[in-house]
């Protein structure tokens, strides 16, 4: 086999692969709203806090925030906005990569990660959403969504949204295995 086979041979595969992924990056930016509207809110599972993006405070604009040390019993109702396609692929205060077409959103004084009900006041949709970034940093906003979950509240044309943000406590693994055994010992005894 001459060299020049050889050389395609291994290029010809890499090349392939190359052209597929920049094909899934071009497809996935062309996402319309119906195709939006199939994805999945975000499923809440115990996840430990990020290792960045936790400070006790921090500083923007000359404002401190304070970090909350527990999501517990948070509900808040006040302005939702979106951000989208001039921060697509940037890293989140918690240090993952902004993904415009997840389920996430940006909150000031939240613990990073924190999975949150968001209710569209206006016209009744909700979505679910993790939070893994700082902001919104304007005096009258308390979220800031990924352009998907504007989508699906149907607040995308707007731009904001009035809202209620209640956070999701996921359960631990440990007390779904009680919950099972408990249900499973509650159905025997009502069949004895």
């Amino acid at each position: 086999m001459s060299r020049i086979m050889r050389v395609m041979l291994v290029l010809t595969p890499i090349s392939a692969l190359l052209l597929l992924a920049l094909t899934g990056c071009a497809s996935r930016g062309e996402l319309d709203d119906e195709a939006i509207a199939r994805i999945p809110d975000a499923v809440p599972r115990f996840e430990p806090l990020a290792r960045l993006g936790n400070p006790d405070s921090y500083v923007v604009f000359g404002r401190r925030y304070y970090i909350k040390k527990s999501a517990r019993g948070y509900v808040e109702r006040g302005l939702a906005s979106w951000y989208g396609q001039p921060f697509h692929g940037r890293q989140t205060s918690s240090g993952e990569t902004y993904d415009m077409y997840a389920m996430s959103a940006a909150h000031k004084t939240l613990p990073l990660p924190t999975y949150v009900r968001v209710t569209n006041l206006e016209n009744g949709r909700s979505v679910v959403v993790r939070i893994n970034d700082r902001g919104p940093f304007q005096d009258d906003r308390v979220i800031d969504l990924s352009y998907t979950a504007a989508v699906k509240l149907g607040m995308k044309n707007q731009g904001t949204a009035r809202v209620e943000v209640r956070a999701i406590e996921p359960r631990r693994r440990f007390w779904g295995l009680l919950s099972f055994l408990a249900d499973r010992a509650e159905r025997s005894t009502d069949t004895n």
